[in-house]
């Protein structure tokens, strides 16, 4: 019996506490989903009491180390054998508050995860990367002739018997008015990216949708599929989509058919949700009352989990290494890190914020005097130490890292890498045509000398990093 087969056994046994599946969990490097399930077993009998729950380290740089994200507070729920409710008050803690619950209006993580316990998408990915269906009734397949060889259509069999929290069912018609909704460019959905591939949605039956590509798609599975795939309850919005979207009561106090319901939304602030006792999976939520407070900053939030246990469970601690691993010395709760798909990078503006053109800067079609450029990017990617970034400010939550999308392993290309050179930087800078014309220190390019505003949020990780990139 290895260690993971004797924990879960003496889980089992109830010869554990929530406290020490914690800290063995986390010894055996365990992601943030199992340890959710361990922990639902191991209150499963018991009348719980909140205990602190791991705080999610989520690590990031512009250097681009690897993203580590905490799951969503929807994956902390029991085993399809538990029993539903019983586990008392889930309290979270989001440092960047959610604004709005419409998922396809959100402006952020924050917003898709406070959306997530509410809406349920298609499938989503497992730990392992695998698609797990959840108001789909199967994944689609070409053994099963509901994916087409060639990518250009996939048909999806939706599950029966799930109901919105109204009390009306789900049904294709749903799922049809999602991308009706998301690809109306009048709504200004933020999702629309993952459905601009698609032709058109024919609605085959009440549970069978077929989604037409407008050509072959090898990426058939991003539209609907995880959080941008939350399905919208088409009798409730049918009428609030294009100009009129923003509008909608619905984007403060929505109706979902996942396991809780929102009682109160107050924005930029706080979410408390109950427990949905029609929820279509058996056994599931195990909370029975979700509170999602947000504000603050990453130190603090990492604090009111790791010192003084206010809350269960903090996401996105963009904290130096040395600050987070000193405050989990108080004992009341422990770092969870996790890799994530995505990356901390520096977003390059092509266009010219310092030329003015009909009252406005920054235009598409006004360029800018040299980032447009490739080899001064290149340049200035050659010139920034990621390793010490990843290193000296996130330490084990940090990666050097040279692809944008990280997970799944699978998309990870294996052949990118990024290298420090300033040899070379300054190699494409002279092929580029950039001199220092003056011998002020300062190459210019065209005319223009290579100066550029490096801007960032309030979090002082990335304040740091700006500090090693300039250095």
């Amino acid at each position: 019996m290895n260690e993971l087969e004797r924990l879960q056994a003496e889980i089992r046994a109830g010869q554990v506490t929530r406290r020490e599946v914690l800290r063995r969990a986390a010894a055996l490097g365990l992601t943030t989903p199992a340890i959710a399930s361990l922990l639902a077993a191991c209150a499963g009998g018991q009348q719980a009491t909140p205990t602190t729950a791991p705080a999610a380290q989520t690590p990031t740089a512009a250097a681009t180390p690897t993203q580590a994200g905490a799951t969503p507070a929807a994956q902390a729920t029991p085993s399809p054998a538990a029993q539903r409710g019983g586990g008392g008050t889930l309290r979270l803690l989001w440092w960047q508050a959610p604004t709005i619950l419409n998922p396809h209006l959100a402006q952020g993580t924050k917003d898709f995860d406070a959306s997530n316990v509410v809406f349920e998408a298609l499938a989503y990915f497992d730990a392992e990367d695998n698609l797990v269906p959840r108001l789909a009734e199967e994944i689609p397949s070409v053994e099963k002739g509901t994916l087409d060889p060639e990518g250009r259509w996939v048909i999806w069999k939706l599950r029966k018997n799930v109901k919105w929290h109204d009390g009306e069912p789900f049904t294709a018609k749903d799922v049809k008015f999602t991308w009706e909704y998301i690809t109306d460019e009048k709504t200004t959905a933020t999702t629309i990216g993952s459905y601009r591939a698609i032709e058109s949605v024919e609605i085959v039956d009440d549970y069978t949708v077929k989604v037409n590509f407008k050509q072959p798609n090898p990426a058939w599975f991003e539209a609907f599929v995880g959080s941008f795939g939350l399905i919208l309850p088409e009798h409730i919005l049918r009428d609030f989509k294009g100009e009129k979207a923003r509008n909608a009561e619905f984007n403060l106090k929505p109706i979902g058919t996942g396991p809780y319901k929102v009682v109160e939304f107050k924005p930029g602030d706080v979410v408390l949700y109950e427990i949905n006792q029609d929820y279509w999976q058996e056994g599931k939520p195990y909370f029975d009352r979700v509170e999602l407070k947000g504000g603050g900053d990453a130190t603090s939030a990492a604090r009111a989990v790791l010192q003084t246990g206010e809350v269960d469970w903090a996401w996105n601690l963009q904290v130096e290494a040395q600050v987070l691993l000193q405050l989990e010395k108080a004992g009341q709760g422990t770092l969870v890190i996790t890799p994530g798909p995505s990356t901390e990078r520096i977003m390059v503006n092509f266009a010219d914020p310092n030329t003015e053109k009909d009252g406005a800067r920054a235009e598409p079609d006004v360029p800018h005097p040299f980032l447009t450029n490739k080899n001064i990017r290149q340049a200035i990617a050659l010139s920034i130490r990621r390793d010490v970034i990843a290193n000296q400010l996130y330490g084990p939550g940090g990666e050097a890292a040279s692809n944008n999308l990280n997970a799944p392993a699978r998309f990870k290309h294996p052949d990118l890498k990024w290298e420090f050179n300033l040899d070379k930087a300054a190699q494409l800078l002279d092929e580029a045509g950039a001199k220092d014309s003056n011998g002020d220190g300062v190459r210019e390019y065209n005319g223009k000398p290579l100066q550029i505003l490096y801007q960032t949020s309030i979090n002082s990780i990335r304040q740091r990093t700006q500090e090693i990139v300039k250095a």
